[in-house]
């Protein structure tokens, strides 16, 4: 089977080399580490594959083709009592937003993506390709006392035909929430809005289903002060808006929410800081899934949807529409917790523009994790691949190979970790413990208007070491949770697909360190120390692309990886599978 990668075959290539230039060794402590690490489910094989474009056979089992495993992420994740509940989300993927360009099918050893030539793509010819390896997501409960799992996904599709048909028009359970006997689970829309679910969380009981047309997307919850708050975008997948909404339901009412933060851009995650609540946004173009078309001779470049036309002109510094930390009044003045006359009172106390150099580049940040520890704010970047590439092409378009490729190298950023304290205050204090204290910025008029790339300064210098805990494949820290004393962070690792599950062998001078396939789990154990590496090889699964989610219950962290590789489904004892896991990390 010849290996075909998701993105541009040159362009990926390039990608994969150039990035490794910077790599240098990152010690490692996992022989003193004093966490165990526990598989405690696994997603299953749900469909056979025989070919892009053929109807599935039944099974599994398959008396032909082969299993493939469509539901890749745990998405949501929450704790009630002493069961976890969880959702999914299928072939995430393969699953693009308006803006991308889907071409062709991508079909590999790892994975397959059939956009248009699916089966029920071609069976609804109105479907839009970005979706045509859309699946409806699953509900699952994990009981910890009998350590039982258990699919819940029935309880809601077959409660009505309309309950049914808003889980199977949800992109995916994309976020989780327990409160007050109510489990909350919630999706964005593939026609509009956000999906939610909702359970009993002492008897289990389903409660019904609606979907709030305002919004258009939701990643994460937070409890506040005794308060259950959730982050939502305004317009097509949220780009146009961001705003916090507070849960005002019990389980008689349980989809009754108000506005209490109205921001300009859409909310990633929430924590709760020294008495504020505090988010982080993503900006409208990484929102809108702003890409160029970039032909297979990688030597033109067109913004998306220009059809050749006019460029898309050069960014002005809106601070607004920047990756940004946003704080809240204080939960405690006025009436408790925050309230609709809250909504115009945030205060943005960090963006982007505070460290990258670059003016596109930075357009095309987002932000990950956040939390609170040792009485400062952490939080971490996001970069999804090409995604600063793209933008940036369009905006300056290559005449060249050559250039096309110093753009690649160019505008590729590990994610940064930094932390704040007084924030919004005269006093304010923000430190970069990783990242850079130079990044490449592109001056249009040098070269006489050709434009060159140079090394900038960023303003500041690494407490700790450089971006993504030294990998520069380490490209989201995205999810941030404290446990027994710690703040964890884990991580989104691009090197298995960049590199298409080939390791490169390592220069004999051994001045670099070969990068490793799978996620990422990091730990502070103090604030005046270096993060330690608790995993760095996707918990034993090369194929475990990234910790999508965490929940605390003590000292006990319960994660949910994200596995997007659906061909992997070879039974063979050790043989690393792809598909959604839920992992348990405990102290010894």
């Amino acid at each position: 089977m010849r290996r075909r990668p998701r993105l541009p075959s040159r362009l990926l290539a390039t990608f994969g080399t150039l990035i490794l230039l910077p790599l240098l060794a990152t010690p490692a402590s996992a022989d003193t580490r004093p966490e165990s690490i526990r598989l405690l489910a696994k997603a299953a094989a749900d469909e056979c594959f025989a070919g892009v474009g053929v109807d599935y056979p039944p099974g599994p089992p398959c008396a032909e083709g082969q299993p493939k495993v469509n539901q890749s992420y745990v998405w949501g994740l929450a704790q009630s009592g002493r069961r976890l509940w969880f959702g999914t989300g299928a072939n995430v993927l393969c699953l693009k937003p308006k803006g991308y360009q889907v071409r062709e099918p991508i079909l590999n050893d790892d994975y397959v993506c059939e956009f248009n030539q699916s089966q029920p793509a071609r069976n609804n010819p109105a479907w839009p390709a970005t979706l045509g390896d859309h699946r409806a997501p699953e509900v699952y409960t994990y009981d910890l006392a009998t350590e039982r799992l258990t699919e819940r996904t029935a309880d809601i599709t077959s409660a009505s035909p309309a309950d049914a048909n808003l889980l199977n028009t949800t992109a995916g359970l994309r976020s989780a929430a327990a409160h007050q006997g109510v489990v909350l689970l919630a999706g964005p829309s593939v026609l509009g809005g956000v999906n939610v679910f909702a359970f009993d969380g002492i008897t289990g009981r389903y409660l019904g289903s609606t979907n709030l047309s305002a919004y258009e997307n939701i990643r994460h919850w937070v409890v506040a002060g005794g308060v259950l708050y959730a982050g939502v975008g305004v317009g097509i997948n949220g780009g146009e808006a961001g705003k916090v909404l507070r849960w005002t339901g019990d389980r008689t009412t349980p989809f009754t929410f108000t506005e209490v933060a109205d921001l300009p851009t859409q909310v990633a995650d929430l924590t709760e800081h020294q008495g504020r609540l505090y988010v982080s946004t993503w900006p409208k173009a990484v929102v809108e899934g702003s890409v160029a078309r970039v032909d297979e001779a990688a030597t033109t470049v067109r913004a998306p949807d220009s059809g050749g036309g006019a460029l898309v002109p050069p960014p002005g510094d809106d601070a607004n529409d920047l990756a940004s930390i946003w704080m809240s009044p204080l939960l405690a003045v006025g009436a408790p917790g925050l309230n609709p006359e809250d909504a115009g009172n945030w205060k943005q106390v960090w963006s982007a523009a505070d460290y990258e150099p670059d003016p596109v580049v930075r357009r095309a940040y987002a932000l990950g994790g956040l939390a609170s520890f040792g009485g400062r704010l952490y939080w971490g970047t996001m970069h999804v691949p090409l995604q600063a590439t793209a933008l940036h092409v369009s905006v300056y378009p290559p005449r060249t190979p050559a250039q096309l490729q110093a753009t690649v190298q160019n505008t590729q950023r590990a994610f940064a970790v930094f932390r704040g304290q007084n924030l919004g205050g005269a006093h304010q204090r923000i430190e970069t413990l990783y990242g850079e204290s130079t990044l490449p910025a592109y001056d249009p008029a040098a070269n006489n208007g050709v434009g060159a790339w140079a090394p900038a300064p960023t303003g500041v210098t690494p407490v700790y070491g450089g971006s993504g805990f030294g990998d520069p494949f380490n490209l989201y820290a995205w999810k941030m949770a404290v446990a027994g004393g710690r703040l964890y962070i884990g991580t989104m690792d691009f090197a298995y697909i960049s590199l298409e599950g080939q390791l490169p062998t390592p220069p004999a001078a051994g001045a670099t360190t070969p990068p490793t396939f799978g996620s990422d789990l990091w730990a502070f154990d103090a604030s005046d120390r270096p993060a330690r590496a608790v995993d760095t090889g996707g918990f034993g699964n090369p194929l475990n692309q990234g910790v999508r989610t965490m929940i605390v219950d003590g000292s006990t962290l319960y994660v949910g990886m994200a596995n997007p590789m659906n061909l992997r489904t070879d039974p063979t004892p050790g043989v690393p599978k792809g598909g959604w896991e839920l992992i348990k990390v405990s102290r010894r």
